[in-house]
Order: structure tokens, then sequence, then C-alpha cells
């Protein structure tokens, strides 16, 4: 093999894309992504967590101690698995929230006033940010049910 063939070939590198399929999550590698494409998606957040649900989790964890909210872990694990299956695009355009045209949307399905009412300095003013919308959500938990840990349903 020619050594350029060799070198575009050790910067191939596999990505994983998740799509939501109801309620399952199905993962499909890509294979053919260079390194300098792969680079535009961080494997990190700005924090420096795993850009996944488990770092998503643990970065709303780490907010929501410094400024007193309460949740766990499992918590809020168990609400976004219900609610998103994981997807933080995650968007429902069918219920009463959505006929009236406030959309729930991310992991934790907050309708944009609820995120505007909750939101947690610090994080970004985007409903789709993992850890705005975790934490947005846990704030507005903790003000309505005591703490994320107490929603077992629709909230």
């Amino acid at each position: 093999m020619p050594a350029s063939a060799q070198s575009r070939r050790a910067r191939l590198v596999r990505r994983v894309v998740v799509a939501g399929t109801g309620v399952a999550i199905l993962a499909l590698p890509v294979v053919g992504a260079t390194t300098a494409s792969a680079a535009t998606t961080s494997s990190t957040t700005v924090a420096g967590y795993p850009n996944t649900l488990d770092g998503w989790i643990r970065e709303s964890l780490a907010i929501m101690a410094q400024k007193g909210i309460p949740g766990t872990y499992n918590g809020i694990y168990r609400n976004v698995i219900r609610e998103s299956s994981g997807n933080p695009y995650a968007i429902n355009n069918w219920d009463s929230n959505a006929a009236a045209g406030t959309p729930s949307k991310g992991l934790l399905q907050v309708i944009d006033p609820t995120f505007n009412a909750y939101h947690v300095a610090g994080t970004s003013f985007d409903p789709y940010d993992p850890v705005a919308n975790i934490t947005a959500a846990c704030n507005y938990a903790a003000a309505v049910y005591g703490s994320i840990d107490n929603v077992y349903g629709a909230y």
C-alpha cells in the first residue's frame, strides 16, 4: 500500500452515531470519519466531563452541588431515560404543551417558560444543551417536588 494511502488510513477513526428509536437507542458506527472531521465533535464538555449522558449528568450534579440543588445520579438518569431515552434533541410535538405552542424539549423534556424560569446561572441558555436542560429541570423539580429523585412520572 502506498505511503499516502497508509497515512490516510491511519487518520481514519470510528465514531458512533446514536439514533433514537422510540424507547431503544441504536448505536451505529460511522466508518471513514477522519480525525479532522471527528475533531468538530468534542469528546468532552467545556468543563472536561465526557460528552455523553454520564458526563452530562455528572457535570449537572457538580453545578447543582455548587448551587444547593438536590438530586442524585440515579434520580436524574431514571427521569432522562423515561423522558427522552437519552436524546438531548428530543422534542414532544403532540401533547398539550405542544398544542399550546410550547413543546417539551431536551433530555428532561422541559418547556421553554419552565427552562427560562429555572435556568441555572453558569449554564447555556439553549434548552437543548444537555447540562443546561438537566440542571434547569432539576432546579424546577426541587422547587415543586423537593428533588428530581421524587419524580416518577411526567412532571
